[in-house]
């Protein structure tokens, strides 16, 4: 996900993908501590996406404050 999509989101959403994210990164970790897992480069990008979406949120709650 770019950054650039994010950035177009309601607050709403970001929150609602931020949960979604955060349910897919604890079963991407089950399934590669079970070995089950395909792709180990899904939970970096998993946790890239968090991040970015937890940026784009305090940008928005610091231009709220001011």
């Amino acid at each position: 996900m770019k950054a650039s999509e994010i950035r177009k989101m309601t607050p709403e959403q970001l929150n609602e993908k931020l949960a979604g994210l955060k349910k897919d990164l604890f079963y991407l970790r089950m399934q590669h501590a079970t070995n089950q897992l395909d792709n180990p480069l899904k939970i970096r990008e998993t946790k890239h996406d968090i991040a970015r979406i937890k940026t784009v949120l305090a940008e928005l709650s610091a231009s709220d404050k001011q």
